[in-house]
């Protein structure tokens, strides 16, 4: 939880930029929940970790293009859990939960 903690921490400084001034705590937090899920679905798609930035843009995701840049910071942690965790559980909602909190 300790790493969940790092990497939400490091994805909210990143995404700190004017663009992403404009959105809510709320929505900000839902949009990175949302980047986090996209790397989760490309990991049980069995999509190298190397190749996730461009697998989940070539999913045209709705968020903002500036959380894009989160997808760097967020997939070493997604990809470090065990296969049985990211097939169990919702890693978006346990983001979504921490970055509130934040």
């Amino acid at each position: 939880m300790i790493r969940l903690a790092t990497a939400a921490s490091l994805a909210a400084a990143l995404l700190a930029t004017p663009v992403a001034a404009a959105d809510t705590k709320e929505q900000s937090c839902e949009y990175q929940a949302q980047v986090v899920k996209a790397v989760q679905k490309a990991r049980l798609d069995r999509v190298k970790e190397r190749d996730v930035a461009k697998s989940v843009a070539a999913t045209e995701p709705t968020w903002p293009d500036n959380y894009n840049a989160a997808i760097p910071l967020i997939a070493p942690w997604v990809y470090e859990q065990k296969m049985s965790t990211v097939r169990k559980e919702d890693l978006g909602a346990a983001w979504l939960e921490l970055c509130l909190k934040q």
